[in-house]
């Protein structure tokens, strides 16, 4: 069944790998099945938004699919007996120039999948693997440095590398690691999506990082330093002398790495919360009511 990889994402035909990128982003966050728990259809769905979105996102795969439609993944195939058919035309004196009759039809759909060479000779049809789906789970800090991890994928180990950057709901493709191909055929590829869990203290958009910093009301009244947290280490932060009460500051380069973008970064936003002094000492609250006074 043919499926139009455009409408899923919802681009046309001439949309850029910036567009192409940003549908998948938008789709794969809205439609994932973790956040549809009452949509039977959401997993079918997602896996639709994933393929198109691998085939799409590849260059040579998007023209084989402009060009094959739903059969591009046997474009070589199609182009291999195209030049096979030509070169037996025109040793006989004569160019293939489409099926005329159901016989020649048939003829040249053997020749394509291996029904029955030129010379008679009878050959096995060779059939391709199936494609195979797996999941793999990861919390945030897994998918922030390229590692390796080993899957066992029906009873066999895979060794893979995980690379850093990988989106939540984002679906790569380990190709002949599918199930086996028959008659000597192509095994099938695996395709693994990763799901990767909420973080309780970084939240992440993209490439960017957001996170909160608790800051005392004296450090934020009359500056000073604090030490956060990142994902790869803690950094000291200069605080500015009267930061108020949900400012933000951008640490630039200390997000999230771009994905296949080797030493790039998104950026990593430190909200600040400030904390009003509980427990107060009487001289404590005398001093805060003669600085009210003097404020007033």
């Amino acid at each position: 069944m043919y499926i139009d990889y455009y409408k899923i994402l919802g681009v046309d035909k001439n949309a850029t790998q910036k567009d192409i990128k940003s549908a998948y982003r938008k789709l794969a966050r809205k439609c994932h099945p973790d956040l549809n728990p009452n949509d039977k259809d959401a997993k079918k769905n997602f896996q639709q938004i994933n393929e198109a979105n691998e085939v799409l996102s590849d260059p040579e795969k998007r023209k084989k699919y402009d060009q094959y439609g739903e059969d591009w993944k046997h474009a070589e195939e199609f182009k291999n007996a195209g030049q096979y058919q030509q070169q037996s035309s025109e040793s006989h004196g004569q160019r293939y120039q489409g099926a005329r009759d159901e016989g020649e039809f048939s003829d040249f759909f053997e020749s394509l999948f291996g029904g029955f060479g030129g010379a008679g000779r009878s050959r096995q049809v060779k059939y391709r693997g199936e494609d195979y789906n797996a999941e793999l789970h990861l919390e945030l800090i897994d998918a922030y440095e390229a590692h390796q991890q080993t899957l066992t994928v029906n009873g066999k180990k895979i060794r893979i590398t995980i690379p850093a950057g990988i989106e939540n709901g984002q679906t790569i493709k380990i190709a002949g690691h599918g199930g086996p191909g028959v008659n000597s055929g192509p095994n099938g590829d695996l395709y693994i999506t990763f799901l990767i869990a909420n973080n309780p203290k970084f939240k992440r958009s993209g490439d960017d990082l957001f996170t909160k910093a608790d800051l005392d009301l004296y450090t934020a009244v009359l500056g000073g330093e604090i030490t956060i947290d990142t994902l790869n280490g803690k950094v000291k932060l200069k605080v500015n002398p009267e930061t108020q009460n949900g400012s933000k500051v951008k640490l630039k380069g200390k997000g999230f790495p771009v994905y296949k973008s080797k030493g790039q970064s998104g950026d990593l936003y430190v909200t600040y919360m400030i904390k009003i002094p509980t427990d107060l000492t009487e001289k404590e609250k005398k001093l805060f009511t003669e600085l009210s006074k003097s404020q007033s």
